[in-house]
């Protein structure tokens, strides 16, 4: 197979994750007989830095005309001034939209290696497996808003939904946990919310045409807390943006640590393969704190490249390969600082990738 993969390092720990997991995809090609064409192309900050915005039109047609996209992460310290013209984050949104990538896939799966990396008990985390979907180009996040200005006297922020919208993502959903446990989770406001009200409504409609689904519709709020008492219960939760968002930063303290989750980001384009133009990340952020240091952890993001193998290019028996190395290393006991315990042994991110490397070579 011939592909070709758009690579957004962006800021922070991105370029560090990213070229680890570039790593991993070139041994996938050579092992496996593929070519892997690589697009480096700026976003966020260091666009901001160099370009003068946070997304370049040159780097949205790159995306456009490529079979997968691979993001590190965006923004930092630097950035953060709330009256700039442009922040790495409208970079982040924009690509979203610009590629109609209306959900967000998050497995949260736990190793049984890192149970104690959790603050949680470890009979709590025992069997969770999930997968949570948010819908990622509606909401507040989109809707109309106006900023404070100098006089700082008013600001806000619309949440809008349409039936359009939520019947695709809550598609999506009730069929990706038909192919698993067949439990469902629509996740809402709407004992407040009018936009939630009409989630609900177009989610208990769309979900009639899935009666073998064992379906449950949770109040947000309920949710956090539902995720913390009893994570093990949940298959497939799906929600909107805002709610997405916070509840999957959430469902990764499971894991012990944000830089263990993968994420896809899918919609209704299409590459040269005729599979979904995806964007794939770690969920972590750019963690300026520890930059440069050599010390983060890339398992996500080389797991996400594993996530885009599937489902951009179709080769399962590829992606079974990275997961099963990442797991093959863990199983020895060998940990990044922020997954570390007593007796394990700790590595930074180039020798983490080189191991994952080495047991993808020589399973």
């Amino acid at each position: 197979m011939k592909a070709t993969i758009v690579v957004l390092a962006g800021d922070g720990i991105g370029p560090e994750v990213t070229d680890e997991a570039r790593k991993i995809l070139r041994a996938v090609a050579d092992k496996f007989n593929h070519q892997f064409d690589f697009s480096d192309q700026l976003m966020g900050g260091r666009a901001i830095d160099e370009l003068g915005t946070s997304l370049p039109d040159a780097t949205v047609e790159a995306c456009k005309k490529a079979d997968a996209v691979l993001l590190g992460a965006v923004g930092g310290p630097k950035w953060d001034d709330p009256k700039a013209q442009d922040r790495p984050e409208r970079g982040l949104l924009a690509i979203r939209k610009a590629l109609n990538l209306f959900a967000n896939l998050r497995p949260v799966k736990l190793h049984p290696q890192l149970l104690s990396a959790s603050t949680l008990k470890e009979e709590v985390l025992q069997g969770v497996d999930m997968l949570v979907i948010r819908e990622l180009t509606g909401g507040l996040y989109f809707g109309p808003k106006k900023e404070a200005g100098e006089e700082g006297y008013e600001a806000f922020d619309t949440e809008i939904y349409t039936r359009p919208e939520i019947d695709r993502v809550v598609r999506l959903a009730a069929d990706a946990a038909m192919g698993r446990r067949k439990k469902l989770v629509s996740v809402d406001k709407a004992n407040v919310m009018a936009s939630s009200r009409l989630w609900r409504r177009v989610a208990t409609e769309v979900l009639v045409d899935y009666p073998e689904l064992e379906v449950e519709h949770v109040l947000v709020d309920a949710m956090a807390m539902h995720l913390i008492r009893r994570p093990a219960s949940f298959d497939v939760i799906v929600a909107g943006n805002i709610f997405g968002d916070i509840l999957t930063d959430e469902a990764a303290m499971l894991a012990g640590s944000m830089g263990m989750l993968p994420s896809a980001s899918l919609g209704d384009l299409y590459n040269s393969h005729k599979l979904p133009l995806g964007l794939y990340e770690p969920i972590h952020g750019s963690a300026p704190d520890i930059a440069g240091k050599g010390v983060s952890n890339p398992l996500a993001t080389i797991m996400s490249s594993a996530m885009l193998l599937r489902h951009s290019l179709g080769l399962e028996q590829e992606a079974d390969a990275i997961e099963a190395a990442v797991d093959a290393v863990l199983n020895e006991g060998v940990r990044t600082p922020d997954i570390a315990h007593t007796g394990s042994e700790v590595v930074g991110t180039q020798v983490m990738g080189d191991l994952v490397l080495e047991k993808l070579l020589n399973p």
